[in-house]
């Protein structure tokens, strides 16, 4: 017969399968599981039943996840197939002590930046443009929206310092949970976010040069637990300043890719943008044309003339020697701006899903084709 100390280790091993939706660990590998009693009840039928009070300690106080972890737990207990169990569940928060020595475990396996490390599968993307206004935000924050719907675990970094977007197109408005000095990446819209907009808020200039500047990169990705994420991307500041430097020795596996719209104005910029591989070890990986076209009554109107993701395209792969292809071209699509300015990638519909429209295709198949090995 089935007994209370057998159902209690049963649990365990079955909560073994939850995942701290922030942390990326299961609940019993990171302790938040103080305690699991399991008391035998009046059976109803052939089945024993019990009451399962399960003791969960939480990292944070009101941590924002908390209702995800407790609904996991509950559907590990209620689906236990060999006996009718009623779950309980307590929820505190863990000790000063224990949450300390489990920060600082998990920052001894990090030690650094983890994306620069020997064996990293993270496929690294870093958005770049020669000059501002381009769409480079908007395509970093769609593209990001597109992998993390695709299912792959995504997370991604505002690196333009100055003219940081990427908080309001994904709709942030909450600041990262503090874990003892180690960061948690806001999650939204499935994509783990980080911007220094998250912290200065959108109103406030940020006037940083030089080292400062520098030791904002190192931070977001040392000091933030970003898990093992499938794709990073980066949305750059415009133009080759100190940041793009800063992410080329930072992230020598960085890909880049280069935004432009079709006139001569942009994509002679953005050529210069695509250059600084010819400085630092990163590869250009190819370049997206925004605002190819605008579609009025089933025309194409080439409001910003044409060929400038071509020439940028022509001219960069001349230029270092092997192919650098022109990846998509985008139309100059008001739902793109309309959409993401009220915090929802534009490429997503309302429940999250990836539009199946000529946008959705376009950005699915971007991503897909930025995965494919070279």
């Amino acid at each position: 017969m089935t007994d209370a100390r057998h159902i209690e280790a049963q649990i365990y091993e079955r909560l073994n399968k939850v995942i701290d939706p922030e942390l990326g660990r299961s609940i019993t590998d990171l302790g938040m599981i103080a305690a699991i009693n399991a008391v035998g009840v009046t059976s109803q039928g052939d089945m024993p039943s019990y009451d399962v009070t399960v003791h969960v300690e939480l990292t944070v106080e009101g941590c924002p996840l908390s209702q995800t972890i407790t609904n996991q737990i509950n559907g590990a207990i209620v689906s236990y197939p060999d006996a009718k169990l009623t779950p309980h569940i307590e929820v505190s928060s863990m000790s000063h002590d224990k949450l300390a020595d489990l920060v600082a475990g998990l920052k001894a396996e990090r030690k650094q930046n983890p994306f620069n490390k020997p064996g990293v599968k993270t496929r690294i993307f870093a958005i770049a443009s020669g000059k501002g206004g381009v769409g480079k935000s908007s395509v970093s924050a769609n593209l990001a929206a597109t992998f993390a719907a695709l299912g792959y675990d995504t997370a991604a970094i505002d690196a333009d310092i100055y003219g940081f977007s990427l908080p309001k197109l994904f709709g942030v408005h909450t600041q990262p949970t503090n874990l003892n000095g180690m960061l948690m990446p806001v999650t939204a819209w499935g994509v783990k976010l980080i911007s220094i907009g998250i912290f200065a808020g959108a109103d406030r200039a940020i006037l940083w040069r030089g080292p400062r500047l520098q030791r904002s990169l190192e931070q977001f990705l040392s000091d933030v637990w970003w898990g093992d994420p499938d794709v990073l991307l980066l949305d750059l500041a415009p133009g080759t300043g100190d940041m793009a430097i800063s992410v080329a020795q930072a992230l020598p596996n960085a890909e880049l890719v280069v935004v432009t719209t079709p006139q001569p104005s942009a994509s002679d910029v953005a050529v210069r943008s695509g250059l600084v591989a010819l400085q630092v070890p990163m590869k250009v990986r190819g370049v997206v044309e925004n605002m190819s076209w605008y579609e009025h009554k089933g025309e194409r109107l080439e409001i910003f003339g044409a060929g400038g993701g071509r020439r940028v395209s022509d001219q960069l792969t001349e230029t270092l020697g092997y192919d650098v292809s022109l990846l998509a071209q985008l139309p100059l699509d008001p739902d793109l701006r309309e959409v993401g300015e009220s915090g929802r990638p534009a490429v997503l519909n309302e429940d999250g899903a990836l539009r199946s429209d000529a946008l959705g295709r376009t950005f699915r198949e971007l991503a897909e084709g930025l995965l494919r090995s070279e």
